[in-house]
């Protein structure tokens, strides 16, 4: 491989102008493509063949027509001092309500006097206003008029929110997250290259192949099934990966011009021996976030793949137009002749030219630095023993939204239980006596632990089924209510026994508590699958038994001191506001196993630049030492640096609207700290030391039959100097 990007460099930089060209033109073709398909994001999450799932079918098959239109529900309070039944506020209501009527897309009005929707403190009620479309196809018109009604009422002196099934917000598609990290990765390349034309190399070729990849989600979105979250996903990791790939080929660029090599050469050698180690990496990351899709979980797959297909593009940008660059730019870019320093000091340089103060004290006490991320590990990741898991309802959301306030007010008037309805249905097909045994099953439920209400049986036409609301006392995401939906279930085998009526839960509240489930069976099938790819992986490059074991342990103390934190900051509500988290909650159903996927992508990156460099000079020097003391000073700046861009840039995403994509920036900002500058900077040297030579120990048989990769194009550099060599004996 490092042969052909050898010859792909040295073309790219000859061909400059066509390369930076040609993919300008790609970019253009994409934005002209997404302007004229449009944009259509899927946010469903569902699960195919969840017990909820499952009887949501049976609910769609067997009332057909419950839930066709989309709902809003206009909440009311009453006036201080006043009820909803004052002569006076309910004019006004029906005032506000008469208005609803006026737009034509409006099916019906459910009146909260007639529906009885009135708080037992009379202080609060709601009207339920259903569409004759579904609720992602109510227009913006019809939403513009509902906020412009609710607007009139509050000047009436009736508070009045908004909520429903129609979404009111939407996650923004960019912003002012990509905006915060390109800043500061700016800043920390302009502090690396001392250069600020070389610092923005790496966000101009960043840009162009994010945004290449964003269009093709984009257009994918009108084919397949793609989240919004999963173009934020693959902003976040694109961004990130594509700036630090240009990072290394750059690096690595400016230290041949500074070694006195020819600008093409030096081009052709950096995107042989550099982007060598680009592309293992990214095919790493790659093939990891392609890895969810193994786990079966459609909108895990289609993140996983966003991701995938935008880390593949600003791959090919970085061993391509990052060369072609490189060849306009040409000796503007090599590094500034250092400061000649007085005798003394050139002594002290000289003695440690080969070393830094950080590789000399990590060598210096090993045993003292393991023992130290042992512990700090362990008191970081101890959180996750209580770990929770959930999908952000409304009440996670900013005090500022729609959805939150329409919450707060629905949880005020009639408990938090209102907010997660359980809808049970029954199927009576096969009991003797269809409504007894529908009456008897809703007095056994209404007797279960942790129920405020239970709705009488609404049977469907048949008269075999028949529909049963079970509000919980405690909202959506709390684990009584997960308690209190397997209780329904566990009751269900008896009832089926009993009266031959089959109970199946359903609604948004169980559908989300099954998809938590399956996610946490789901994750140690793929941490298992992962760590039996990298070891499989790190066997063969690094050609080690106890290096691949190392890295692999490495990783799993980053998953869980990751998962630790966000179980800390997220669930348990430290720090939510120096954070922005509007409230604390369960962690994401779905952050596990995502978190898993793509720290391994990620860390295997830091563990292959770092350690390939340990293993390079071993080979030459046969100095265990002396090689990790090496590869902390050649390779160490360029991995902080590319550490401390991917952190600014997961955690620019910290300041986004969404509750999902805060929550997942947090993490994984946090955990590519802890790996890049924890694990592979601190513990992998020092374990490295304590193995000495023992840890490139591999038996003569293993080592024959194992392939041959060159991560770092070590081969092509030796070919090129023994041709340059036999030249220089010839003449």
């Amino acid at each position: 491989m490092a042969k052909y990007l050898y010859k792909l460099g040295e073309w790219a930089s000859r061909k400059s102008r066509q390369v930076l060209f040609g993919w300008i033109a790609i970019l253009i073709v994409a934005a002209i493509g997404v302007g004229s398909v449009g944009i259509t994001f899927n946010d469903d999450m569902s699960i195919p063949g969840t017990k909820a799932e499952k009887a949501m079918d049976v609910m769609n098959k067997e009332f057909p027509h419950g839930e066709s239109g989309g709902q809003i529900k206009l909440i009311f309070k009453a006036p201080e001092g006043q009820t909803l039944e004052s002569s006076s506020t309910h004019q006004k209501i029906q005032d506000t309500l008469d208005l609803v009527l006026n737009d034509k897309a409006v099916e019906s009005i459910a009146n909260p006097y007639q529906a009885g929707t009135i708080s037992k403190n009379k202080e609060i009620g709601y009207a339920t206003i259903t569409y004759k479309v579904s609720a992602d196809k109510v227009t913006d018109a019809s939403k513009d008029k509902i906020k412009g009604i609710a607007k009139i009422a509050e000047k009436n002196g009736v508070q009045t929110e908004i909520g429903g099934t129609v979404a009111f917000s939407h996650v923004k598609i960019g912003g002012t997250s990509e905006l915060v990290g390109i800043v500061i990765a700016f800043g920390i390349l302009v502090f690396t290259f001392a250069s600020f034309l070389a610092a923005g190399l790496p966000i101009i070729t960043a840009i162009i192949g994010l945004g290449i990849g964003a269009m093709g989600i984009l257009i994918s979105s009108n084919f397949f099934s793609v989240q919004a979250t999963s173009l934020s996903l693959a902003s976040m990791i694109g961004l990130a990966v594509g700036i630090d790939y240009a990072l290394f080929i750059i690096s690595r660029h400016r230290q041949q011009l500074a070694q006195g090599l020819s600008v093409r050469e030096s081009i052709a050698r950096a995107t042989a021996t550099a982007g060598s180690a680009v592309v293992f990496a990214g095919l790493t990351v790659i093939v990891a976030l392609c890895g969810l899709s193994v786990v079966g979980i459609p909108f895990l797959t289609s993140m996983g793949l966003s991701a995938a297909f935008t880390v593949l593009i600003v791959m090919l940008v970085s061993i391509t137009l990052v060369p072609a660059l490189l060849g306009m730019f040409g000796h503007r870019l090599s590094p500034k002749p250092k400061k000649q320093v007085d005798s003394k000091k050139s002594l002290v340089v000289k003695k440690n030219k080969d070393s830094n103060k950080w590789g000399r004290f990590v060598t210096r006490y090993p045993i003292q630095i393991v023992l130290v991320c042992l512990i700090v590990t362990g008191i970081i990741s101890s959180p996750v023993l209580h770990m929770e898991l959930g999908l952000p309802d409304n009440g996670m959301k900013s005090k500022e939204t729609i959805e939150r306030r329409a919450y707060d007010s629905m949880a005020e008037g009639f408990g938090d239980g209102i907010n997660g309805p359980l809808v049970v249905v029954l199927d009576g097909s096969k009991s003797p006596n269809t409504q007894v045994s529908f009456t008897k099953v809703a007095k056994e439920l209404s007797d279960l632990p942790n129920v405020s209400s239970v709705s009488p049986p609404t049977p469907n036409q048949s008269g075999k089924f028949a529909m049963v609301t079970v509000l919980p006392k405690t909202g959506p995401n709390d684990s009584k209510t997960k308690d209190l939906v397997n209780d329904i279930r566990e009751k269900g085998i008896n009832v089926n026994k009993d009266e031959k009526v089959k109970l199946m839960v359903t609604g948004s509240t169980a559908v989300n508590i099954d998809i938590s489930d399956k996610l946490s069976e789901a994750l140690p099938q793929f941490a298992a699958l992962i760590v039996i790819f990298a070891l499989l992986l790190l066997l063969v490059v690094f050609r080690s038994i106890l290096v691949p074991i190392k890295a692999v342990l490495g990783f799993l103390m980053t998953l869980i001191a990751t998962l630790g934190f966000s179980v800390f900051v997220l669930q348990d509500g430290h720090f939510i506001n120096f954070f922005g988290i509007p409230e604390a909650g369960p962690l994401l159903n779905f952050m596990p196993v995502l978190t898993t996927g793509i720290l391994f992508g990620l860390a295997m990156d830091y563990e292959v630049f770092l350690v390939s460099r340990m293993r390079e000079d071993f080979t030459h020097l046969r100095d265990a030492n002396k090689s990790i003391l090496s590869s902390l000073k050649h390779s160490g700046p360029v991995v902080t640096a590319a550490g401390l861009i991917m952190i600014s840039v997961f955690a620019s995403f910290i300041f986004a609207e969404d509750s999902t994509i805060k929550a997942t920036g947090l993490s994984m900002a946090f955990g590519v700290l802890f790996d890049a500058f924890v694990v592979r900077m601190t513990l992998v040297p020092a374990v490295m030391t304590l193995l000495g030579k023992s840890a490139w120990y591999l038996p003569k048989w293993l080592d024959k039959s194992l392939p041959t990769i060159d991560v770092e194009g070590e081969s092509i550099t030796n070919h090129i100097e023994d041709n340059i060599d036999k030249k220089v004996r010839k003449y």
